[in-house]
Order: C-alpha cells, then sequence, then structure tokens
C-alpha cells in the first residue's frame, strides 16, 4: 500500500495544487456587488452585438488596409533599392554585344 501512494504521489500533488487553485479562484471570484440584469436590458444587449461586432470587424478591415499600405510601400522601396543595387532591371551593358 505505502509503495503504491509513493508510486502515485506526483499524481497526488498535481491534484492537490489543481484543487487548491480552483478553490482560492472561485472564492476570489466573488463579488461584492450583486447586479442583476433585466430580461429587457437582456434582449436589447443581445440586439447590439451584431451592430457592435460590424464595428469591430470593420475597424480591423481599416487597420489591416493601412498597415498593408504601409507595408507594400516599404517593401516597394527595399524592391527598388535591391535592384538599383544589382542593376537587375537597369540598363543593358553595350560591351556584351
Amino acid at each position: 500500500m505505502k509503495k503504491h501512494i509513493l508510486d502515485n504521489l506526483p499524481t497526488i500533488w498535481v491534484i492537490a495544487v489543481f484543487v487548491l487553485g480552483i478553490a482560492l479562484a472561485s472564492n476570489h471570484a466573488n463579488a461584492d456587488e450583486n447586479k442583476t440584469i433585466t430580461p429587457k436590458e437582456f434582449a436589447s444587449n443581445v440586439a447590439e452585438v451584431p451592430g457592435k461586432v460590424g464595428n469591430w470587424f470593420t475597424g480591423e478591415v481599416e487597420k489591416t488596409k493601412e498597415y498593408q499600405k504601409k507595408s507594400w510601400a516599404k517593401t516597394k522601396e527595399d524592391f527598388a533599392s535591391l535592384v538599383k543595387k544589382f542593376g537587375l532591371l537597369g540598363e543593358k551593358d553595350e560591351s556584351q554585344n
């Protein structure tokens, strides 16, 4: 019996720490304010969700477009610098004809 307990000691410790964590978290989660929400408020909040999601999505699209615009401008400059540096699309060398 003692050997069985010692073999499972790490598992026992993990379970004990988990239970202690859950107990502490549930005790800490108690708020002093007891706010109740009426069905009318709930319906109003639910009705506002599509608009809020749409506004958030529009904002994200605009931020992404702005980021891509800046990123592509920098990439374009870097590529032009690289082409100029190596002469990839530059003037043809007449000595090779």
